[in-house]
């Protein structure tokens, strides 16, 4: 088969990983970097450290708005789509790479192979959101990472076949968390000890593009009591700026400023933290898989799982309910949710059956 595969950033590089060498094993790939995420620190990286075979185009459109992104995507793949004429197109999660490769390969009649197919939050403000609801229903092969995932999908009547094939980063995780824990000097470096310090991230919109919930968000993890590494992307660095509150930040004594990490490195912070707080989706399930508790600066969430298995707390930016959650000890149990690690063998051995 020939396989085009849209990648844009960096949660869909790690998801990648998990699939992209087995693809290529069995089937002819060509793997389109968008660009979304283009700073070096949230992309090159990624490749080098997770062993993901470079990108065969790359088609540099970062910035802008969901909208104008969307359709600049849109406009590069579809001459590179008729070029190719692949038998399939590959995506994955949320992102507005993820809707452009889809929607490109549905308008030129090529069946489109969904990963991380039938996640839903249920909140239609979100862009992603919208992005996963629409490109589910315009895939032809919904791969998905969890029971949840499934019935979402049965109950929206979705078109295409559905397939329940565990979380591909589940497989990152196994591979990626051993050597993470072994990287103590990563922890040294941010001057923090194991177990002794809290992770936190924040990029989404509803969060930072918002001035007064990014200020109660400043005002959130000013109030913390622990040691607090703050890894800052990009674009939250600039609306931080913006807002006047980022020396605010950096003259806090319990925080440690720091700008996006390399994959290893991030994990290790992952794995030696006592806690993480984030409003990212992909680091949810990946502080889950680490035995780290988790709470999600959201009203809700599409890794439900986390939540009932006590491991992850919803608090939004509700300050006083952050600090209970993390005043909580971690649940004595911590089941097997999202598959046993072979997700991306169960993917490539389901692109077949976009043929049958």
């Amino acid at each position: 088969m020939r396989v085009v595969t849209v990648i844009g950033n960096r949660p869909q590089f790690v998801k990648a990983a998990a699939v992209s060498r087995r693809l290529r094993a069995e089937h002819d790939e060509l793997l389109i970097h968008t660009g979304q995420h283009y700073d070096d620190a949230l992309s090159r990286v990624f490749f080098e450290e997770l062993d993901l075979p470079a990108p065969d185009v790359e088609l540099h459109i970062g910035g802008g708005t969901n909208t104008s992104q969307t359709v600049r995507m849109l406009a590069a793949l579809e001459p590179v789509l008729a070029d190719r004429s692949p038998d399939a197109v590959l995506v994955y999660g949320d992102t507005n790479s993820t809707l452009a490769g889809a929607l490109a390969a549905a308008q030129a009649h090529v069946p489109v192979a969904h990963v991380e197919a039938g996640m839903r939050s249920f909140d239609r403000t979100m862009p992603e959101e919208l992005n996963r609801v629409v490109t589910d229903h315009l895939s032809a092969l919904l791969l998905c990472p969890s029971d949840t995932a499934v019935e979402n999908l049965r109950s929206e009547r979705v078109h295409g076949r559905v397939e329940l094939i565990g979380d591909v980063m589940v497989d990152v995780a196994r591979l990626v968390q051993p050597r993470a824990r072994e990287h103590t000097e990563v922890l040294a470096a941010h001057g923090v000890e194991p177990g002794g310090y809290l992770l936190l991230t924040a990029h989404r919109a509803g969060n930072v593009d918002e001035p007064e919930r990014l200020a109660r968000l400043v005002d959130l993890v000013l109030g913390l009591e622990d040691t607090t590494v703050f890894a800052v992307h990009p674009r939250t660095r600039a609306r931080l700026e913006a807002l006047g509150r980022l020396e605010q930040l950096d003259a806090a004594p319990h925080v440690r400023l720091t700008p996006p990490l390399g994959y290893v490195e991030f994990m290790a912070l992952v794995c030696g933290a006592r806690a993480v707080l984030t409003d990212s989706g992909g680091l949810q399930k990946e502080a889950y898989l680490a035995g780290v508790p988790c709470v999600t600066l959201r009203a809700n969430t599409e890794w439900v799982e986390t939540v009932e298995a006590g491991w992850n707390t919803l608090v939004d930016l509700d300050a006083d309910q952050a600090r209970a959650a993390l005043a909580r000890p971690a649940p004595a149990d911590r089941p097997e949710l999202y598959g046993d690690g072979h997700a991306g063998e169960r993917a490539v051995a389901a692109l077949r059956l976009i043929r049958a």
